[in-house]
């Protein structure tokens, strides 16, 4: 679906730098610590879009909104290729995330209602595929080039800009799906907006949505210098290839969820997530980069299908007319999961070391995800 690779292209961008932070720590000198604030600051810009602008694209329309974030991933582009130090890797960073985080609502809504009624259920992996197959596709792509072509803090972003305006022609010709009242009503930020019938399934759902993303926030940060420092890997295409992996995974975690139904996806995909997560942090103890590998695979089905089976879960009680901004409450517990876990394992790392931040976070996931995936076996949510 031509929205689907909008909202790929769009998510790509918010994960380019990450095979790179070894260099432009190489470049500007700074630490651990400051790798996961540089991280942390786009998960604020995903947050704070989302609470301001989680639900505008119910009154103004989707393509509005998408070619907004377009822009702002551009800028954000732009921001990387011509940065000489901290200040525009911060600013590059929040303008992604807002970027993101319009996506993230906008994306998802207009890819389910561009869909036939009798592919919803596509168009519902679909979404979700393109939301975690671009942030693979980030990784991947600035690996492979930083390692094997040259300027290697240029090239990647200078390709990503290249893919936008393809982005950008194709968003024009998509048809809107939201009615627009003539004049628009004033647009007010609507913060952390769930309606009364979604509220039963959502605390659950967005938790799990939660632990997922600290894991992929852990691997996005954390991880290539892990492999780097722990495990002498210094191939920056590797890099990309194992937070890819974890990315693809997810997706096919997704496609599986569809296969064992919602209900039984939640507290499934917290179990698998458990024992990824278990060799993950065998993997920091060993260390061995094969069994990192397995656990981040196995870890990613497991977060995709509970991401999935959540995300599918709520859109389908949500109102008609407040879907966006419901969506947009659902990723803003995701990315609080994407960044404050991963700010402190870059404190912790400054006395534990790479390695045990990492285990102590794994193991704060471990009790969550359990929890979660207990409560959910007991009391499925209501949905198809």
């Amino acid at each position: 679906m031509a929205a689907a690779g909008v909202f790929a292209v769009g998510m790509m961008g918010t994960t380019l730098p990450t095979p790179l932070y070894g260099l432009y720590r190489l470049e500007l000198g700074f630490s651990e610590l400051i790798v996961t604030v540089v991280f942390a600051v786009y998960a604020l810009g995903v947050i704070s879009s989302l609470l301001v602008a989680g639900g505008f694209s119910d009154v103004v329309g989707r393509r509005p909104i998408l070619f907004i974030a377009l822009g702002l991933s551009t800028l954000s582009a732009v921001c990387f290729l011509f940065e000489a130090g901290l200040p525009l890797l911060y600013v590059g960073r929040v303008l992604s995330g807002f970027s993101a985080g319009l996506f993230s609502g906008t994306g998802t809504a207009a890819v389910l209602e561009l869909a036939p009624r009798e592919r919803s259920a596509r168009a519902g992996f679909a979404a979700t595929a393109a939301n975690m197959g671009g942030l693979g596709l980030g990784p991947l792509v600035s690996g492979i080039l930083a390692e094997y072509a040259p300027w290697p803090l240029k090239l990647p972003f200078i390709v990503h800009l290249a893919l936008l305006a393809v982005a950008f022609a194709v968003t024009r010709l998509l048809p809107e799906t939201v009615y627009r009242p003539s004049p628009l009503p004033p647009l007010r930020p609507q913060g952390m907006k769930i309606p009364p019938e979604v509220r039963g399934v959502f605390g659950a759902c967005a938790l799990t949505a939660f632990a997922g993303f600290s894991v992929l926030g852990l691997f996005t940060a954390v991880a290539p210098d892990f492999l780097a420092r722990t495990l002498g890997e210094h191939n920056l295409a590797v890099v990309g290839a194992v937070v890819f992996s974890l990315f693809c995974a997810s997706t096919s975690g997704q496609l599986l969820m569809a296969r064992v139904g919602t209900r039984m996806a939640l507290p499934l995909g917290c179990l698998i997530l458990v024992v990824g997560l278990l060799l993950v942090g065998a993997s920091l103890m060993l260390p061995s980069l094969p069994v990192l590998v397995v656990g981040a695979v196995i870890g990613g089905v497991g977060q995709g299908m509970a991401f999935r089976a959540g995300l599918t879960a709520v859109s389908f009680v949500a109102p008609d007319a407040h879907r966006g901004a419901t969506i947009s409450a659902f990723f803003v517990v995701a990315y609080v999961g994407i960044s404050l876990p991963v700010v402190g394992v870059g404190a912790l790392t400054q006395a534990l070391g790479v390695a045990d931040a990492g285990l102590v976070l794994a193991g704060c996931v471990i009790l969550i995800v359990a929890g979660v995936g207990v409560h959910l076996w007991r009391r499925p949510p209501a949905a198809r």
